[in-house]
């Protein structure tokens, strides 16, 4: 199938790109590279522009009072929904309608190209291309981790260029089907809605989806690219050159011939090199197991957000026992200097999900507190931090430090 989008590359901006595309191996990224800047710039302006419009006008109160670290992740948040709602729907249409992908063997679907994957590969692309430059720009909010995190993620669906296995990039952009639901719950705590029915149906949905895109399919489609891969890093030159005559011949046509050639070449190789292998397996493995940490953590933050017997949050009348238990859970937890909105983190694909720091509830009125070491408030060890006055989403209005005695 041929690239369906309404737009050609300008020959001269491919061509500007054509040195760097040779020097790292990426034939087709001349094919695709103005739907990457095309992405990359409909989310950075959707981040600088957008958000910031419709966020304060749908949520003037929200929007307004929150502090400038908030509003950050808010507009990044924006832009995750939107970008997983647009792959995930372009992934979809391409798998339900691209004859040529459905017909590849193990061979083709390692070395194989169709335009249409081309263009779900290249709008993954841009959004990592603007994670990127935010992540390094903003290094000092989000940190190291969400900086190598985009890193790795740009470098491993670049390889979809080579093009090496352009067949399972819809196929593992599916993972996204959970971000939606991942930003809304974010959402929902931020608009003090936590606890409320909408949290709880789209906690559910998203425990469910998540577990379902990313545990069951996610798994089982590494299982058939691992057989893919070993099955081509076995098979002949000839078989090779074969496969991509077979994948690129519906494709001979005026618009078509561009691609033809370079998958005929990347596919004359022999065989798939062992480095890629290695790098490719390794990232697949390790992201598969932190999978299923993540989801241990999903479901523990979930439940935080309701009383038993489903949920484990505290209610009222818990005192010192609360107190106690916060303390524990806050020491050592000394963070990095900057402006702190009172979460504790742990990042998913680039999106946090709130491990709110197990304090005292059910104070009196809206307060609440918050016993332990924060992130960004560079407090230390021996360091209480006693939160009042706080909204509900764990931003600070009123902030103590005690020392406690040794």
């Amino acid at each position: 199938m041929l690239d369906p989008f309404p737009l050609s590359a300008s020959p001269v901006l491919s061509r500007l790109v054509t040195p760097l595309a040779t020097r790292l191996s990426l034939p087709t990224l001349p094919l695709h590279v103005h739907e990457v800047l095309l992405a990359a710039g409909l989310y950075h302006l959707t981040y600088t522009t957008l958000s910031p419009f419709f966020s304060s006008r749908l949520f003037p109160r929200a929007y307004s009072a929150f502090p400038r670290r908030t509003r950050l992740n808010w507009d990044v948040h924006v832009v995750s929904l939107l970008q997983s709602t647009i792959i995930n729907a372009l992934a979809l249409w391409v798998m339900w309608t691209d004859e040529e992908r459905a017909h590849m063997d193990a061979t083709e679907r390692v070395w194989g190209y169709t335009g249409a994957s081309g263009l779900v590969q290249a709008f993954a692309t841009g959004y990592f291309v603007w994670d990127l430059v935010v992540s390094a720009v903003y290094v000092s909010v989000f940190g190291v981790g969400m900086l190598a995190h985009a890193v790795a993620a740009l470098a491993v669906f670049s390889l979809g260029f080579r093009p090496f296995l352009n067949f399972y990039g819809p196929t593992f952009i599916l993972y996204e089907l959970s971000s939606p639901f991942l930003n809304v719950h974010w959402f929902c705590d931020k608009l003090d809605l936590t606890g409320s029915r909408l949290q709880l149906v789209n906690g559910i949905c998203l425990l469910a989806s998540f577990a379902s895109a990313r545990l069951v399919w996610g798994s089982y489609q590494s299982v058939r690219v691992f057989a893919d891969i070993f099955a081509t890093f076995r098979a002949a030159r000839t078989r090779a050159v074969d496969a991509a005559a077979a994948v690129a011949g519906p494709l001979l046509d005026d618009a078509g011939a561009a691609q033809t050639a370079v998958v005929a070449a990347q596919a004359a190789v022999d065989a798939v090199p062992v480095w890629l292998v290695a790098a490719y397996l390794g990232a697949n493995l390790t992201l598969n197991g932190l999978n299923w940490y993540w989801y241990g953590k999903m479901i523990a933050t979930v439940r935080k957000r309701f009383p038993p017997p489903w949920g484990t949050k505290r209610v009222g009348g818990e005192g010192e026992k609360g107190r106690a238990a916060g303390e524990k859970e806050g020491r050592g937890k000394a963070g990095r200097e900057g402006e702190w909105d009172g979460e504790d983190s742990v990042l998913v694909e680039g999106v946090e999900v709130e491990d709110l720091m197990e304090g005292v509830e059910g104070l009196e009125g809206d307060g609440a507190l918050g016993l332990g070491t924060a992130m960004g408030m560079g407090i230390g060890v021996g360091e209480t931090v006693v939160r009042t006055e706080g909204e509900r989403d764990g931003e600070v209005e009123k902030t103590e430090v005690r020392r406690r005695k040794a």
